[in-house]
């Protein structure tokens, strides 16, 4: 995710965005990686053009290139570097919001029912088998931090430390997930449903398994043709509904959502009535580009 703030120091990201031709290269990044002539070609500009524009959605970092070999010969491939900008607007001084914050790590899953292609691994080693779902049972699955299914769900209990005095006003839960595709295909839709407390918040359609290049922060041993990274994203429930990157999933908010005292349900499905079953990739620390587990937080006044 980009933070930007209405400054100077953030002329460069407007600039790169103030663009219909710019806009379009990231449309067509999202669809795959593309090398410049692949841009030129689909958008029928030149070449030059083209590299004028990929120069300026770089400097503000929103694309970044990497180079790959195919075919004997070797690619400088374009690629969305964020799937996600947030930008703070001046706004006069308030109070500082309180809030509860929990980090849950992947292999933290109290309940689950998962179908290959299927997995579970730490930042050193995989975790039994691979397609095996007996081993999301292994005592080592505390540790791990990648895991992977083809349909099915997990579930995470996570601590309640709202006190009776305390009013939710807003929860916010934050992760990098994708769909699993057997290997990797980018092109590989799934319908990801997001449950709290068994209450439906609506479902986001991952657009594939990302392999083209390495995460930032997969683990050296790791193989080249499984999942590499994902797409963060920030869930945030409240009066007006739930949203997902600031888009109402769902009008179910803090009104339809029961309260236990002492935890919350936490619940990631891919459900066999579902559109699209392309399965469900959840990266934690140590993988994938964002370095960091599932991030639940309360808000509360």
């Amino acid at each position: 995710m980009i933070k930007a703030t209405a400054d100077r120091a953030s002329l460069p990201l407007f600039e790169a965005l103030a663009s219909e031709v710019r806009l379009n290269i990231l449309h067509l990044l999202a669809e795959r990686p593309m090398n410049n002539k692949d841009l030129a070609s689909r958008l029928l500009l030149s070449s030059s053009i083209i590299t004028m524009h990929v120069r300026k959605l770089h400097a503000a970092g929103l694309i970044q290139s990497e180079m790959i070999s195919l075919h004997g010969a070797t690619h400088k491939l374009n690629t969305l570097a964020t799937d996600f900008i947030e930008i703070a607007l001046p706004h006069a001084a308030s109070a500082p919001r309180t809030f509860h914050e929990i980090s849950i790590p992947v292999g933290h899953f109290t309940h689950f029912e998962v179908h290959p292609t299927c997995g579970i691994a730490t930042t050193e080693k995989v975790i039994g088998q691979y397609d095996d779902p007996r081993y999301f049972l292994d005592p080592e699955r505390m540790y791990a931090n990648i895991l992977w299914f083809g349909k099915g769900f997990v579930e995470y209990k996570i601590p309640n430390y709202l006190l009776n005095s305390q009013e939710i006003t807003e929860i916010e839960i934050s992760l990098e997930l994708s769909s699993e595709a057997p290997g990797i295909n980018g092109n590989w839709p799934s319908d990801i449903r997001f449950y709290l407390n068994h209450t439906d918040l609506g479902y986001w359609t991952s657009p594939g398994d990302s392999g083209e290049g390495r995460g930032n922060y997969t683990p050296a041993w790791w193989r080249d043709d499984v999942n590499q990274y994902g797409f963060l994203k920030v869930i945030r429930i409240n009066q007006h509904g739930t949203f997902i990157d600031g888009i109402q999933m769902s009008s179910n908010g803090l009104e339809q959502l029961p309260v236990e005292r002492n935890y919350w349900t936490l619940r990631f499905a891919v459900e066999d009535t579902a559109t699209h079953i392309g399965g469900l990739t959840l990266y934690g620390v140590g993988f994938g580009n964002y370095n960091q587990d599932i991030e639940f937080r309360c808000y509360y006044k």
